[in-house]
This record gives structure tokens, sequence and C-alpha cells, in this order.
């Protein structure tokens, strides 16, 4: 039988309110990231991109892009998750899940949408004036 994989966080406390912001405002990453991409990676199946190499650490860190809404992209940046595997000690570390500053400011507060899309409160203008833009490049 195959040895498993255990996953560590670098900072779990954090991770895992990000984790319940993607579960509250994008509902379809968050299933794959539990259903699909969880099982996987303790499985020992590498997903995503390489980022870096260590080779004094023996690491490997890695970005997978998870489903997220073209708009939603366009806007705030791809969602991805960021981790790190330690092949000797069979440990999976999770850094952290990206965009950072709409996902934690998405865990303190309640955000708005426009069109589909979340809005931050901290910077409204902007992503208004993003989305405007976006939906005037598509007539």
């Amino acid at each position: 039988m195959k040895e498993a994989y255990v996953f560590e966080y670098l900072n779990e406390n954090e991770y895992k309110k990000l984790e319940r912001s993607v579960k509250k405002y994008n509902m379809l990453a968050y299933k794959k990231l539990v259903f699909e991409y969880y099982p996987s990676l303790k499985e020992g199946k590498i997903l995503g991109k390489l980022v870096s190499m260590n080779s004094q650490e023996k690491t490997k860190t890695y970005e997978l892009k998870l489903p997220t809404d073209e708009r939603f992209a366009k806007v705030h940046g791809d969602m991805k998750l960021n981790y790190t595997i330690y092949e000797e000690k069979k440990i999976v570390l999770l850094n952290t899940l990206t965009p950072e500053d709409i996902l934690s400011e998405g865990h303190r507060t309640e955000l708005s949408t426009c069109n589909g899309v979340v809005i931050s409160k901290a910077n409204a203008e902007r992503d208004m004036f993003k989305i405007n833009l976006l939906k005037m490049m598509e007539r």
C-alpha cells in the first residue's frame, strides 16, 4: 500500500479563514478543492505547475489554479492554491490561497457584489471601474 501524504499548514488559522471565504464566495472552487484536489494530494499526485525547487531542503513548491469565474479572475486575479511538497517526509505544506486580499476581507466582513463579482470595501471604486470596463469591452 502506498504511504499517504500528511497535510500541514504554514499558518493554519489564516489558511482556514481563506478556505472558508472560498467556500462562501466560490462554491465550485471549494468543492473541487475539498473533494478532488485534497484527496489527490494526499495520494501523492502532484497537481498544478512547479513554481520553485529547493535542493537543500528537498522541497518543491506548486501553484494549482482553482476554477474561477472569468470576471472574478479579471478583476481580482486567478484563485490559486499554493503548496509545498516535502517528498522524503511525505508532507504537503498548504501555504495559502490567493488572491489573499479579497479572500481575507471576505472573511472579516460581508462583501457586496456587482454583476456577479464580489467587490472589496477597501477598493470599491477600483473594482467597480474594472467591472464597468469589462462590461463595456464585452459590447
